[in-house]
């Protein structure tokens, strides 16, 4: 087993209130893609605010944004659960709920077994992507860095 699993984080700027009918489908699909993502093989652990999704902790600032930051045993763990079933249904219909940005949403990062990224951690992360491009520090599911190159910084 490695010492090191994967941190991903990815934040989306609502278009609408969640409580709002537009967002009804989004909203309903919460509780059972996180119950698939709970029993996934790979998956270690999410955030959580008051209830079983994350979608009232504030990051940025912004009570637009929602964030979802998970842990996972690898990079291909998490690419199974996230291009399977209704992750991706709801993948595929994301244009209606979120604003489309053009900086980077998502960050993967590689952190000690048994650590648990806080939403300042994911932050600091997606802004240094942002700045500074893919590195070992903050990557993309597209640009890699193995475990063995980690920055835990």
């Amino acid at each position: 087993m490695s010492p090191l699993q994967l941190a991903q984080v990815n934040i989306s700027r609502l278009r609408f209130p969640l409580d709002s009918p537009e967002l009804a489908d989004f909203v309903a699909g919460l509780e059972p893609v996180n119950a698939t993502a709970d029993a996934a093989d790979g998956f270690v652990w999410r955030l959580q605010g008051d209830g079983d999704d994350a979608t009232d902790v504030r990051v940025f600032d912004d009570e637009w944004i929602i964030i979802n930051l998970t842990v996972w045993r690898d990079v291909d763990a998490l690419k199974a659960f996230m291009y399977a079933g209704q992750h991706r249904e709801l993948m595929r219909r994301r244009r209606e709920w979120f604003e489309r940005v053009t900086e980077p949403m998502t960050a993967l990062w590689w952190v000690q077994a048994g650590h648990r990224p806080t939403p300042a951690d994911a932050e600091k992360r997606l802004v240094r992507l942002r700045e500074d491009g893919p590195t070992a520090y903050a990557f993309t599911l597209r640009d890699t860095y193995p475990p063995e190159a980690a920055d835990l910084g």
